[in-house]
C-alpha cells in the first residue's frame, strides 16, 4: 500500500490540474499610436497564445489611450469581471509613460524603489545610482503589495499589484521586452499564484528578411506539422518570431521540436538568425567578437539608433569601440575632422578596422534609400543601398534591422 499511495496522489494531482477551471483574465493595451494605426496590436495574440497553453482564458482585450483616466477606467471595468488583469505599455522613462502611476493611484498601493532592480540598472548603464537620471530610476519603482517581474531586455521591470483578491500585472510595451518577460517571469508567477498548469515545451525560431506569409507558405509546402503542434508568430520591425509549442515537456517532446527546427532550417535557414532567444544584435555581436573585432559606428541616416540598439547587451563593452552621430554629412565631416566627400573617408577618420557608416537618407527613383558602408577588417569594404520604408520610428526600426541583417550575411 505504501507504494500505491504516492502513485494515487500523482493521479489525483493530475486529475485536479485537468479539471481545474480555467483562469479568466482580460488585457488592457495602452498606446495612443495604436489607436492612430501607426502600429498593430500584436500583444493580444502573443499573450493569449502563450497563456492558453497554461489553461488560461482571455475573455476580452481593449486598447486605450496613454491617459491616466482611460487606463484606470479600463482596469476598473476589467477587474469587475476577472481575477487577473494584464496591462501593457507605459512603463518607460518618458512623460507619456503613465501606467505605473495610474495603477498605483487606482489600487491605492504605494510604490517603492526595488534595490535589486536599481542595482541592475547601475550595472546596465555603468553609472552610480546617484548619477542616474530620475526618469530612469523611476522604472525601478515597484508595488509594496505584490511583486515585480525582472527585465531581461530593456530597463523597465514588470509590476504585479496584488489588490485584494485581484491581481493586476503591468508589462512593458516593446515586444522584445514583453515577450521574454511573459515567458520567463509571468508564467512562473501565475503557476505559483493561481496554480495554472505547466506551459509544456516550445521552441522559437527568429527570422529576418522574410515575411510571415513567406514563412507560412514555405512551411505548408515543405514542413507538415503534427496536429498537436501549436504555432504562433510575432512581427516587429522586419523581424519575425515563430514559436512552436507542444502540451508536454518530455524528452520526446523536446526531440520532436528540435527535429522540426532542423526541417525548417533546411528550407529557411538563410533567414533564421537565432533559436536561443538571442536578438539580431546579440548574434551579430557574438560573431564579431569571435573574430576579435571592435566596431566603430558612424551614423547619419540612422540617427544614432544603431548604437542605441546595442545598449544593454553584455557584449557591447567589448565590441563597441566608438560611436559618432551627426544630422548630416557636412556636420559629420566637421565632427571627425575629415575633408573627404565619401563615406569611406568618414570611416577612415573615425578609425578602426571594423566600421559601419550610414549616409543620409535620400530619394532615389521614387523610393527612399540610405547608403551604408561596411568595413570588415582592414581593407575589405562593402557598400549597399538599404531601403527606408515607412516613416518615423517605424522607418528607423526597419532601417536598423536591414543594416544588422546585411552585416550578419556579410559575416557568414
Amino acid at each position: 500500500m505504501r507504494f500505491l499511495l504516492p502513485f494515487l496522489l500523482v493521479i489525483a494531482s493530475l486529475h485536479a490540474a485537468e479539471t481545474r477551471p480555467p483562469l479568466d483574465y482580460m488585457i488592457v493595451i495602452t498606446g495612443e499610436e495604436l489607436l492612430r494605426g501607426v502600429f498593430p496590436d500584436a500583444h493580444t495574440a502573443f499573450i493569449t497564445r502563450t497563456l492558453h497553453a497554461l489553461g488560461c482564458h482571455c475573455i476580452g482585450s481593449t486598447i486605450v489611450d496613454d491617459k491616466v483616466a482611460d487606463i484606470q477606467g479600463a482596469i476598473r471595468a476589467a477587474a469587475q469581471k476577472v481575477p487577473l488583469v494584464i496591462v501593457t505599455g507605459g512603463l518607460g522613462p518618458t512623460v507619456n509613460d503613465v501606467t505605473r502611476g495610474a495603477l498605483a493611484g487606482f489600487t491605492g498601493i504605494e510604490l517603492r524603489e526595488q534595490p535589486d532592480a536599481l542595482a541592475e540598472m547601475e550595472r546596465r548603464f555603468k553609472t552610480p545610482r546617484e548619477q542616474l537620471r530620475p526618469n530612469l530610476r523611476r522604472q525601478t519603482m515597484v508595488p509594496t503589495r505584490g511583486t515585480y517581474l525582472k527585465a531581461t531586455f530593456g530597463t523597465a521591470v514588470g509590476l504585479v499589484f496584488e489588490w485584494g483578491d485581484k491581481v493586476i500585472v503591468a508589462l512593458p510595451g516593446p515586444p522584445r521586452e514583453l515577450q521574454p518577460m511573459v515567458k520567463n517571469e509571468l508564467v512562473p508567477y501565475l503557476s505559483r499564484k493561481f496554480g495554472v498548469r505547466s506551459p509544456g515545451s516550445s521552441i522559437t525560431l527568429r527570422f529576418v528578411g522574410a515575411g510571415q506569409s513567406l514563412i507560412d507558405q514555405t512551411m505548408r509546402e515543405h514542413v507538415p506539422l503534427m496536429p498537436d503542434v501549436v504555432v504562433g508568430s510575432q512581427f516587429e520591425g522586419g523581424r519575425v518570431d515563430f514559436t512552436f509549442m507542444l502540451p508536454g515537456d518530455s524528452p520526446d517532446d523536446q526531440k520532436r521540436l528540435k527535429q522540426l527546427a532542423t526541417q525548417i532550417r533546411e528550407h529557411l535557414g538563410d533567414y533564421i538568425y537565432a533559436e536561443d532567444g538571442a536578438s539580431l544584435e546579440e548574434q551579430v555581436a557574438r560573431t564579431l567578437l569571435a573574430r576579435n573585432a571592435q566596431l566603430t559606428v558612424v551614423e547619419i541616416g540612422s540617427g544614432g539608433r544603431l548604437a542605441a540598439s546595442l545598449a544593454g547587451l553584455s557584449e557591447t563593452p567589448r565590441l563597441l569601440k566608438g560611436a559618432y552621430v551627426a544630422p548630416g554629412e557636412d556636420a559629420m565631416r566637421e565632427l571627425l575632422k575629415s575633408n573627404g566627400r565619401e563615406l569611406k573617408a568618414l570611416a577612415q577618420a573615425a578609425g578602426g578596422d571594423w566600421a559601419i557608416v550610414t549616409g543620409s537618407v535620400v530619394d532615389s527613383d521614387g523610393a527612399r534609400v540610405c547608403s551604408v558602408l561596411f568595413r570588415l577588417g582592414g581593407e575589405r569594404w562593402e557598400s549597399v543601398r538599404v531601403p527606408v520604408q515607412g516613416s518615423g520610428e517605424t522607418a528607423q526600426a526597419s532601417l536598423v534591422t536591414h543594416i544588422w541583417d546585411r552585416l550578419r550575411r556579410l559575416l557568414k
